[in-house]
């Protein structure tokens, strides 16, 4: 720590006031834990509208945007010239900053490109005229025979027979991992399965509205794709091309066929042929059907191998998103984790004008739960699901030699024992951890290095701790050392069980069972039986799985409700791809990435049945007819946060009632009010949204300051004229009015109303409230969920001037200054790989301690990181695209830090920069004075007047306004002043 120059660590993570993501642990067959690949490419988002958004506004370019219910022809001659137009802007700019290899252009949803930038080109780029937004290439991990009953689509009563809806005419896009065409679920020759033409020639590419194909590969040719699985394209340029993935994975396939069986099935459960018979050991389940069994599947392979450091690059999954909407897609699924913080996000954006164009986009909301504050693909032109469970359990059990018996999950084809029973952590091979040995690492997750000792396993049933290795890679390792059986154990509260096709017959148990299992199994003769799994449909369901990822919504400030419903997704079964499961051509997966295809497949059978309904009708119309998962009361907030509106319900979506609607105007208004430049959308003439008044069918207010009031609209699309009347459940220590409380409206009629919110002093400050709103007509009842946060005052974190607060509270109030303080400045040099430390003493008393680089500030453009360290442990990093790097501390304890910048990318020799940092105390330094109101009077707003005087020019300043009056006020706001 103290030496000057310190060895170059690995890439610091993002910032604490950035994205953070999580390595994916056992939930959804994930990547082994490791650090994830990176490139030197950039996605480069331009200002000008894309294909499906012209207007023609530009003489002598014709005006693209589809009308409403149709797709744009990607052949036409008005589209073929705009196209050609916005890819000389995207090789100006790239010429604007002396030439770069561009890997895509993009244009039907997302105008920009894709190419390899050094970080000057970045810096260069980012202050470009016309350029929106630049942004790292980010690689990202990809998050039923049964769930067609469970959900009512199957029998004489359910949807497909009432509704004749079974995704006819309908095309499902899969952005994932691939395909692997021959499964039966995609086969065209199925009898009343099959969607072959009636002269048996392949003539897919004549399907009204598509304009996609079949690319050759790799094992994969133009006639691999038929009348059902009607388009196949990959895209791999993230990765390096067909060069790079062959390097990384050379047991993938350069072209549209899937290895890890992850696309395989999530096509196979969105729109998979029905009655498809089941081979392999899932056999005894008999049959599967996907949701929307008619529907043509059209996929689009982003996701590369599911080995370590596997995954998908957002540049290739824009450009599959752009081109699936040309290909002319009615709806995307997308089982692939994304931004939990930003609206902005390239893929995000891209799904913003494919929605615009009609497409209804479906996206697994993550797989990092019971953890709060997970949830990703925030947009709401989107559908984010999470995942429940469903009715079918595979029931198993463990007997000991005492005689108890532990109930839990088995896919077990034969019993195993009675045997020796051992615990994992005592079979140590010499020079193995145990804890790698507890883990039941198999020689392939251990660098080729076998960690259980087969002279302590061979013939017992082996105790295995969950976590961090792939479920069935533990019952691997038993059966590499000889083990006969495995009993697989929860180590912590909430983990979900989960049946798996395992090496050896395995039962998998709760967490409560492990001190007793762990104590008997260190007992001389311990013995166990593990018995034969047989199959429960009557479990109670659905509750949330535990991985799933849940609310509230970081971006945006939690003013917005993210996942919008619950779908299954544990223990789905599906076809997959052979060379990544063992052989096997159907297995069990679990994560949101399965729930999401389910709400995609349902999707499509809507399109069918209500053609003249937007993407965002059909999200309120299965939002407000779900129903509500097991886990608890459905004004909990937590339970909210689980479940979005509630578990989808299809055949109650078919007659919502009323929908809410919303679409591109409403879109770019609530990026204005979240995360659009204030210039940018003054000088557009966009009005600015209060997030909370997004028209979406739920309504979340994260930081709710005594008062609110929130606007939605309505349209009825039944076919006669109702009379509404509100009602309310939940949102204890509040008082809601809904105006008007009741209203009448006519079919197709649009009507808005408020619904304002007041605290209560029962309300705690800081606690999120739950509840529901009902409009019922006495045939419909539109429910809609509700969370609200109470603040004392509504106050920016940061500031370089006045600004405006509004309280939530009656009575005196006062602002008080804090500094300006200076920064003090520390020279610094640093080349790629290198790493220079820096000690700073913190006196006791500290209110808040920033350390700071800038791009400004640096002698060439380059990429630095940060990490702070203090007593030895890392406490703080940073590790943004550029130089630009800040960690900040809120009353840090006094002590010896040590503030480390990283060289990660310097395009020559070495960068001088400055490290900055403020060390601010309570105390006022007589160079800025506050002024602010008196009184605080509940939802009124009031203004924090700044005045500075005496600053130096060239000198970097930092002090911050504290709030008194009453409890729980916000933190300070940070002031930064450059005079």
């Amino acid at each position: 720590m103290a030496a000057a120059q310190a060895p170059a660590p690995l890439r610091a993570q993002p910032s604490p006031s950035g994205e953070v993501t999580s390595t994916p642990v056992d939930t959804d067959r994930g990547s082994r834990v490791g650090q994830a690949r990176k490139n030197n490419v950039y996605i480069v988002q331009l200002d000008e509208k894309p294909v499906t958004a012209y207007d023609g506004s530009i003489k002598g370019l014709q005006a693209t945007k589809p009308k409403k219910g149709q797709k744009i022809d990607p052949n036409s001659p008005a589209v073929v010239n705009y196209m050609a137009h916005l890819a000389s802007k995207h090789d100006a700019a790239i010429q604007g900053v002396g030439g770069a290899k561009k890997l895509y252009s993009y244009g039907y949803v997302y105008n920009g490109f894709a190419a390899e930038l050094t970080d000057a080109q970045v810096a260069k780029l980012s202050q470009a005229k016309g350029v929106l937004a630049v942004s790292k290439d980010e690689v990202r991990s990809m998050d039923t025979s049964s769930t067609p009953n469970f959900l009512g689509l199957a029998g004489s009563g359910g949807f497909w027979n009432t509704t004749g809806a079974k995704g006819e005419g309908v095309i499902i896009g899969m952005v994932d991992s691939g395909i692997w065409p021959e499964s039966l679920s995609f086969t065209d020759r199925t009898g009343t399965n099959g969607n072959a033409s009636k002269d048996g020639k392949l003539d897919y590419q004549q399907i009204p509205g598509w304009n996609g194909k079949c690319t050759p590969g790799d094992q994969f040719s133009g006639t691999d794709c038929n009348q059902k699985l009607i388009g196949a394209r990959y895209y791999n340029a993230g990765w390096g091309g067909n060069a790079g993935v062959a390097a990384a994975f050379p047991f993938e396939y350069n072209s549209p066929r899937d290895w890890g069986g992850h696309g395989t099935h999530t096509a196979s459960t969105a729109g998979g042929n029905s009655g498809v018979p089941v081979t392999g050991p899932a056999a005894p389940f008999g049959t599967i059907s996907g949701m929307a069994p008619r529907a043509r599947i059209a996929a689009y392979k982003v996701c590369w191998a599911v080995e370590p450091e596997g995954g998908c690059f957002s540049s290739d999954s824009v450009a599959a998103i752009d081109q699936a909407v040309a290909d002319g897609v009615d709806v995307i699924n997308f089982s692939i984790s994304g931004s939990t913080t930003n609206f902005r996000d390239p893929v995000e954006i891209a799904f913003l004008f494919a929605a615009d164009a009609g497409v209804f986009v479906a996206a697994s909301a993550g797989n990092s739960g019971p953890t709060a504050s997970t949830v990703a693909h925030p947009g709401p032109w989107l559908t984010t699901v999470a995942a429940g469970t469903h009715n079918r359990t595979a029931v198993g059990s463990v007997t000991l030699g005492n005689g108890t018996t532990y109930n839990g999950i088995s896919l077990a084809a034969t019993a195993a024992g009675p045997a020796g029973f051992i615990d994992a952590s005592a079979a140590a091979l010499p020079g193995a951890s145990t804890a790698s040995a507890g883990l039941c690492f198999s020689a392939s997750w251990n660098g080729g290095t076998p960690v259980l000792d087969p002279a302590k396993v061979s013939g017992k049933v082996v105790l295995c701790d969950r976590g961090t290795n792939d479920r069935v890679n533990k019952s691997l390792a038993v059966k590499e050392a000889g083990g006969i059986g495995m009993v697989l154990v929860n180590v912590a509260p909430g983990s979900s069980l989960n049946a798996d096709y395992h090496s050896v017959p395995t039962v998998h148990v709760d967490d409560t069972a492990r001190p007793s299992l762990k104590a008997y199994a260190a007992t001389t003769g311990a013995t166990a039986t593990v018995a034969k799994g047989t199959f429960d449909f009557s479990a109670p369901a659905p509750f949330t799985a535990s991985f799933s990822s849940r609310g509230p919504l970081l971006a945006g400030g939690g003013s917005l409700l993210k996942p919008d419903l619950i779908a299954p997704g544990n223990d789905i079964l599906a076809a997959v791809a052979p060379p990544g499961n063992s052989g096997r051509s159907f297995d069990l997966y679990s994560g949101t990435s399965m729930s999401s295809p389910h709400v995609a497949g349902l999707a499509a059978l809507f399109k069918q049945l209500k053609p003249t309904w937007s993407p965002m009708a059909i999200k309120s119309a299965l939002m407000t007819t779900g129903t509500d998962v097991l886990d608890g009361p459905n004004t909990n907030p937590l339970v909210i946060f689980r479940q979005g509106a509630g578990h989808v319900k299809p055949i109650a979506a078919t007659d919502p009632g009323l929908v809410f609607d919303s679409g591109y105007a409403d879109w770019l208004g609530f990026l204005c009010g979240t995360q659009l430049p204030a210039s940018f959308c003054t000088s557009s003439g966009i009005p600015v949204l209060n997030p909370s008044d997004m028209n979406v069918a739920s309504i979340a207010l994260g930081a709710l300051p005594g008062v609110q009031t929130v606007t939605r609209r309505v349209t009825n699309v039944s076919n006669t004229t109702a009379t509404y009347n509100a009602s309310l459940t939940g949102m204890a220590g509040f008082t809601v009015a809904v105006n008007p409380a009741t209203f009448t409206i006519a079919p197709g009629q649009t009507k808005s109303f408020t619904t304002t919110f007041t605290r209560t002093t029962a309300a705690p400050l800081l606690t999120y409230a739950g509840g529901q709103l009902t409009l019922s007509d006495g045939t419909h009842n539109v429910r809609i969920p509700i969370v609200a946060r109470p603040v004392a005052m509504g106050a920016p974190t940061e500031a370089s001037g006045s600004y405006n607060v509004t309280f939530g509270y009656d009575g005196a109030f006062t602002a008080t200054a804090r500094g300006l303080v200076p920064a003090a400045k520390q020279p610094g040099s640093v080349a790629t790989n290198g790493a220079v430390d820096f000690t700073v003493t913190l006196p006791a008393g500290m209110t808040h301690v920033r350390f700071s680089t800038f791009d400004s500030d640096v002698s060439q453009a380059s990429d630095l990181d940060m990490e702070v360290y203090y007593g030895g442990n890392l406490v703080g990093s940073s590790g943004g695209a550029t130089a630009q790097e800040e960690v900040s501390f809120r009353n840090p304890p006094a002590g010896t830090y040590t503030v480390r910048v990283i060289g990660f990318a310097v395009p020559s020799g070495a960068a001088n920069f400055n490290l900055y940092s403020w060390q601010l105390g309570a105390a006022a330094t007589g160079n800025m004075t506050v002024t602010a109101p008196s009184t605080a009077t509940t939802g009124q707003a009031g203004t924090i007047n700044i005045a500075t005087s005496g600053l130096t020019p060239g000198t970097k300043y930092m002090g911050s306004v504290a709030y008194s009056g009453t409890s729980n006020l916000p933190n300070p706001t940070i002031i930064r002043v450059d005079p």
